[in-house]
């Protein structure tokens, strides 16, 4: 058995105590879904390569989708690519127009990471490997190093707004000349999409344009190919809970994003993003209802359409959509061995229950929740996880009659996908009833009004 490190032994047990994805060490509790892993992996060559690659990833609420997500970006950085995620939220969506697309970029480039910076904010030092690339080649060829670096970023103008990007990194690349740094940071910031007005852009850095609503799309394609100038093989964007914008109330509100899926989705197809890679993650609900999903937008439900050759267990994983299989009863057995394993770090004298205990929590769990306990298996790691805990600090304490005790809920997520209602009253206090709007073309986001 091998040793494990502190720092991952401890962040996978807190993660998944807690039910949220652990940030690092995703390896030593990944168990099934070889099939899905090899097909992502074809897509980061392909992206690696300069190619394009688009992927949406299915699955039920506590079936492993973040988990599965998290384990392509871990993946992706071994291969050399910049990597970045966000979930989506009221407040972050992919398009809008009072702010909330920009907070989602500025989302992706502060959690932006590279194989040495895997925890994030590995904006500025990418731009700092572009300005040493650049010293290096001018010092290689005898040019002036500004003339390398604006023969670089020639490759960035022919994009839409391509020359102000360009002339954001050479502002970088002087603050960093001249110890500048404020003119650094405020490059940064500029690249994270922090500036709100035009006007304190160009005071800082002489643009005309910022990043905002109306072009984060644009912005994420620019800074796939800085990266791939900076000598990194390209980006891979993950983007979960998908499922907020099927909560959208407002039909317009959902359309428009829709929309944006949609370019995105042909740009990937058919190869026009260079290095440049994208992964949604959703529900069944977020992709097939026809009234609020994917499938709701004629357009994308003629291009999601899955291969109707593969039926009757046969697989096709060559289409944009991805469906996570549910593990199975002998992945989550696996899965618990995993854990127990990194539970030990490693120390096989330091195994707290034997696998007999393994085979009666499972069979606990099959009892209490049914099926649910392996195919959505959020809730049953919970509380292994916790049990293990326990059994830590009280030595003593026999497992058989702690297993009984054991308490799990099936994973449903019906608080979190439920649709908002068209036309819902909340309660206030003030005499006035509080309406949210209903499906109206008129407003691109959800607003508030009031009725005495």
């Amino acid at each position: 058995m091998s040793r494990i490190r502190q720092k991952e032994r401890r962040a996978i047990l807190d993660s998944l105590r807690a039910g949220v994805v652990p940030k690092i060490g995703q390896h030593h509790i990944q168990v099934g879904r070889h099939q899905e892993v090899k097909a992502l992996l074809s897509d980061i060559e392909n992206v690696a390569d300069g190619g394009s690659a688009v992927r949406f990833v299915i699955g039920e609420y506590g079936s492993g989708k973040t988990f599965f997500l998290g384990l392509i970006q871990s993946i992706a950085l071994e291969k050399k690519l910049v990597t970045t995620s966000a979930d989506l939220t009221p407040d972050r969506r992919i398009q809008a127009t009072g702010g909330q697309a920009r907070a989602l970029y500025s989302e992706l480039m502060r959690n932006i990471a590279t194989r040495a910076k895997p925890e994030g904010g590995a904006l500025a030092s990418i731009a700092e490997r572009f300005i040493s690339d650049s010293l290096k080649r001018a010092r290689e060829s005898g040019a002036q190093v500004e003339t390398v670096i604006q023969e670089r970023l020639a490759h960035l103008t022919e994009m839409t707004g391509g020359y102000d990007f360009a002339h954001v990194i050479e502002a970088y690349w002087h603050g960093h000349d001249s110890g500048n740094e404020t003119l650094k940071q405020a490059a940064v910031r500029w690249l994270r999409g922090e500036y709100s007005t035009k006007t304190e852009a160009r005071q800082a850095l002489g643009v005309r344009t910022i990043i905002d609503d109306a072009n984060i799309y644009d912005s994420l394609k620019l800074m796939a190919r800085f990266v791939r100038l900076s000598g990194f093989g390209g980006l891979l964007v993950t983007l979960d809970e998908l499922v907020n914008l099927y909560k959208l109330s407002s039909t317009q509100a959902r359309n428009t994003n829709y929309e944006q899926i949609l370019r995105i989705l042909n740009d990937c197809l058919q190869g026009s993003a260079e290095g440049f890679g994208i992964v949604f993650g959703g529900t069944p609900d977020f992709l097939m209802d026809p009234r609020r999903g994917l499938y709701s937008y004629e357009a994308l439900s003629s291009r999601l359409a899955e291969n109707r050759f593969a039926q009757n267990g046969l697989i096709d994983f060559s289409g944009p959509v991805l469906r996570l299989a549910n593990l199975s009863q002998e992945d989550l057995y696996l899965l618990l061995t995993k854990i127990q394993h990194v539970a030990s770090a490693g120390d096989e004298d330091q195994i707290l229950v034997p696998d007999e205990a393994l085979r009666a929590f499972l069979d606990h769990c099959h009892k209490t929740i049914g099926s649910a306990y392996f195919k959505t298996p959020r809730n049953s790691i919970k509380e292994f996880v916790s049990l293990l805990s326990v059994l830590a600090q009280n030595p003593e304490q026999d497992w058989q009659s702690l297993i009984g005790t054991v308490q799990i809920a099936p994973d449903t997520g019906e608080d979190e996908i439920k649709p908002l209602d068209d036309e819902s009253v909340v309660p206030n206090t003030g005499g006035a009833s509080v309406l949210t709007s209903s499906d109206s073309d008129d407003d691109d986001d959800e607003m508030t009004s009031f009725r005495l």
